[in-house]
């Protein structure tokens, strides 16, 4: 931990089609390299797949829906006490889960088999809202984690 004075966060504009802040966030987690029309062309052409597939719902709250079925509740961190590392469980703030499930539908859509990154992310999602998948199979085993060592809830502080 730095011993100055905490980092100012940054205010992060809303995307131009949906208008979205976390949105906008999604695409700066896919961007790579500062190509940011790139990742937004992967995010809306994903959306767009979406939208195509599922006529009745709008592709945004489709979106929220699957980053919200992906988000942690709790999870394990170490911590040293006398001499033993133990995993405590703890809950996790709103920010940190929601850059856990950003981080978990991208790297789980880049280890799909479909042809483009649009059609992995789209399939991701889309496996994400309906709760199966490898991103909320990833979230299962973190709660699994963090119930399997409540046992050392009280080391948390």
């Amino acid at each position: 931990m730095s011993r100055r004075r905490a980092a100012e966060k940054r205010l992060v504009l809303p995307d131009p089609i949906y208008n979205s802040v976390v949105l906008n966030k999604f695409i700066n987690e896919v961007m790579v390299g500062g190509k940011k029309t790139v990742a937004q062309k992967i995010v809306y052409g994903a959306l767009d797949i979406i939208k195509t597939n599922n006529k009745s719902e709008d592709p945004l709250d489709y979106f929220q829906k699957s980053i919200n079925n992906v988000k942690p509740s709790v999870e394990v961190k170490s911590r040293r006490v006398g001499g033993a590392t133990y995993q405590v469980p703890m809950e996790v703030r709103s920010t940190r889960a929601q850059a856990l499930a950003f981080k978990w539908i991208l790297t789980n859509s880049k280890k799909r088999n479909e042809k483009t990154q649009r059609e992995r992310l789209a399939n991701e999602l889309i496996d994400a809202f309906e709760n199966k998948g490898n991103s909320v199979k990833k979230k299962d085993e973190v709660h699994k984690m963090a119930e399997a060592n409540r046992a050392f809830a009280h080391y948390r502080w």
